[in-house]
C-alpha cells in the first residue's frame, strides 16, 4: 500500500529530514540513503520500520543540513596545492591545457577535504529515532485512510455482483423452455418434424438442459461474495484469503457465463467480471 511520512529533527548544528515513501509490494523491501554518520545504525533502523510495516517497497532518505559554520568540513590547502601543482607539472609534459575546471576536480580527490570521524552523540540520535517514529506513524496513518478506501471500494463491487446476481433470476424464467423451443425448431428444420422421435427428444433434452442448470452456481456465487464481505471485517492480514476468494468467484461467474446460453444473462457476467478485476486489483494492496 501507498504511503508517505516526512518529519524534520532540529539538532544542534544540522537540521537533519526524515522522509518515508511506500509502494505496494508481496515482500518486505527497504532501501536506505543514510548520511555516512547514521550507517552504523541501519540494521536498528530496518527492525524499527519492519515491526510496523509488515510488507512494501519503502524507500527511508535521511540527509541533514549543517546550519553551523564550525562544522562545516574545511578545505586541506597543502593537499590541494600539492594535487594541483603535479596536474600542471603533467599537463605541461604532455603538452594538455589543464581547463579551468581542475580545482574543482581537485577538490573531489582524497583528503582535500579536512572532515573528522566524530561519534554520533546519543542524543541526537534518540532525536532522530523520534522523528523517524513520527514519520512512520505518518505513512500509517496514510495507509491507514487508503485501506478505508479500498475497503469501500471492494463493498462497492461486491455489492453490484451481488446485484447483478440478481438481476439473473429475471431471465431464468423461461429460459430452458427458449432452449428448448430452439433447438425443437431447429430439428424440425433439418430432419423434419414427421421424424423426431418425441420421447428420445425430451430424454435427450432433459440430459442437455441439465448440464445448462445454474442453481448451484448461483448459490455457490452469493456464498462466496457473503464469505469475501466476512473476511474484509476481520483484522489484517486479511489480503491473501481475500484475494483466494475473488479466485472462487471468478470461477462461478465464468461458469454461469458458459451455462447461460442466453444472451442477457452474459451481457451480466461480463458486468460481473468488470467489477471482479477491480476487485482482484484492489486485494493486491492490503496486507
Amino acid at each position: 500500500m501507498t504511503g508517505y511520512g516526512k518529519a524534520v529533527a532540529e539538532i544542534p548544528g544540522k537540521k537533519v529530514l526524515i522522509e518515508l515513501k511506500s509502494l505496494n509490494s508481496r515482500q518486505f523491501d527497504l532501501n536506505t540513503r543514510l548520511p555516512w554518520l547514521y550507517r552504523e545504525k541501519e540494521s536498528e533502523i530496518r527492525n524499527r520500520i519492519s515491526r510496523l510495516l509488515d510488507r512494501g517497497k519503502i524507500d527511508l532518505v535521511i540527509s541533514f543540513d549543517i546550519t553551523d559554520a564550525e562544522s562545516v568540513p574545511l578545505i586541506n590547502k597543502a593537499v590541494v596545492r600539492s594535487y594541483y601543482t603535479q596536474i600542471r607539472e603533467i599537463s605541461g609534459e604532455l603538452g594538455i591545457e589543464p581547463g579551468m575546471d581542475l580545482l574543482s576536480a581537485v577538490l573531489k580527490f582524497p583528503e582535500s577535504l579536512k572532515t573528522e570521524k566524530t561519534e554520533l552523540p546519543v542524543e541526537e540520535w534518540n532525536e532522530v529515532l523520534e522523528k523517524l517514529d513520527e514519520s512512520l506513524q505518518q505513512l500509517d496513518t496514510f495507509r491507514t485512510e487508503e485501506g478505508r478506501s479500498i475497503e469501500s471500494d471492494l463493498r462497492l463491487c461486491i455489492g453490484r455482483i451481488i446485484s447483478l446476481l440478481d438481476e439473473i433470476g429475471r431471465y431464468e424464467g423461461n429460459r430452458i423452455e427458449r432452449i428448448r423451443e430452439r433447438l425443437h425448431r431447429l430439428l424440425e428444420e433439418n430432419v423434419g418434424g414427421e421424424n423426431i422421435d418425441g420421447n428420445r427428444f425430451e430424454q435427450e433434452i432433459l440430459f442437455y438442459l441439465e448440464k445448462l442448470d445454474i442453481n448451484e452456481e448461483k448459490v455457490r456465487l452469493r456464498n462466496h461474495c457473503e464469505y469475501f464481505i466476512e473476511k474484509i471485517e476481520t483484522p489484517p492480514p486479511n489480503g491473501k484469503i481475500l484475494n483466494f476468494i475473488a479466485q472462487e468467484i471468478g470461477r462461478e461467474i465464468n461458469t454461469i457465463g458458459s451455462k447461460a446460453n442466453d444472451s442477457k444473462i452474459q451481457k451480466l457476467v461480463v458486468m460481473m467480471k468488470d467489477d471482479l478485476e477491480k476487485i482482484k486489483e484492489q486485494t493486491l494492496n492490503i496486507l
